[in-house]
């Protein structure tokens, strides 16, 4: 089965078990288990693919049941931020995932290294804005959203804060659209958020942008369980790609980069617009550290590298280093890698 079908039949499961689709659902991931949350209950959770994941069990506490611990963890992500529901958090400034997609964003657009952003929220889908607070108040604890419905009290907000709700009425989900959405607003240097597991054709992407003449930066992101067809599409299109739970994305993503960030749940840089866009989120300009047809390793492990130097990413201080080969892989990674 493939990503897109695995979705569909999860719809289709909740279609027999409730007698339809709910008006209000969203459909999510933890762990590699589709969730599904309607008016702020966590109504069906598959059983994980992933026994463990380093970012996931250091945030929660899933116990040895993980089926109910990742059921627990939505019911604390509805709780404390509201997530799925009329009062969801929109913004934020804070740094909450270390190398986090909306974390990069929310820097670029602060420095001025992109116009605007496409990012997904649940109750509003495909969004658009250049308010860096707003970009990271919808991404900073969001796993992917595979399909969300509409919350018109979550729209509305998103509106006053100067985002762009590309389909108000349904909430669908459609990146291309957004991108199209913001080169007609003129914004000429723009970052996207891909569904690595079950989003959009990066090649379209490619091709908006030739035909546009904008700069898109494309960020692949919740990319656990992509086939080995979809890592190879990444690894030709896109500019920066998060591994996940991903043994492909490791293994054909991670051998092309040029940059990897982190060891536990890498981050590849695979172009030299990955390294401008990661730039903004460095205390200096990455190009004059690193040199054409080297790789390199940013790390707090900075033991592991030779002529490691010291750089501030975000808030925080870590190492950069030439490597002879990516990945570089560690011992704590998500298990097993799918």
């Amino acid at each position: 089965m493939d990503c897109r079908s695995s979705i569909e039949r999860f719809l289709m499961e909740i279609r027999e078990e409730m007698g339809g689709i709910p008006k209000d659902l969203h459909i999510t991931r933890m762990l590699g288990a589709l969730v599904a949350i309607s008016n702020g209950r966590v109504i069906k959770v598959l059983e994980p693919c992933l026994k463990y994941c380093p970012l996931a069990h250091k945030q929660y506490d899933f116990g040895e049941d993980l089926r109910a611990g990742v059921k627990r963890a939505f019911e604390y992500k509805i709780s404390a931020f509201g997530y799925f529901t009329c009062g969801r958090e929109l913004c934020r400034e804070d740094i909450a995932i270390p190398y986090g997609a909306s974390e990069m964003m929310m820097y670029a657009l602060k420095k001025g290294g992109i116009d605007a952003a496409v990012v997904v929220c649940d109750g509003a889908g495909t969004v658009v804005t250049d308010n860096p607070s707003l970009v990271q108040g919808i991404g900073a604890r969001m796993n992917g959203v595979f399909y969300t419905s509409p919350i018109d009290e979550v729209i509305k907000r998103i509106e006053k804060m100067g985002g762009h709700v590309i389909f108000p009425e349904t909430a669908k989900i459609d990146q291309i659209a957004g991108l199209r959405k913001s080169i007609k607003l003129g914004h000429k240097r723009i970052a996207v958020t891909i569904n690595g597991f079950a989003g959009e054709d990066l090649s379209e992407i490619r091709k908006l942008e030739d035909e546009s003449g904008s700069t898109i930066y494309i960020l692949v992101v919740c990319t656990t369980g992509v086939n080995k067809e979809r890592a190879e599409e990444i690894a030709k299109y896109a500019d920066l790609a998060w591994s996940c739970g991903s043994l492909h994305m490791r293994e054909i993503v991670g051998k092309k980069a040029r940059i990897q960030v982190a060891t536990k749940i890498p981050v590849f840089i695979l172009t030299e617009k990955g390294i401008i866009f990661l730039s903004n989120y460095s205390s200096q300009d990455l190009r004059e550290l690193v040199k054409k047809n080297k790789k390199y390793l940013i790390s707090g492990l900075h033991m592991l590298m030779r002529n490691y130097m010291r750089i501030e990413m975000g808030n925080f201080s870590t190492y950069l280093g030439e490597v002879e080969e990516l990945p570089i892989r560690v011992e704590d990674e998500p298990k097993p890698l799918i």
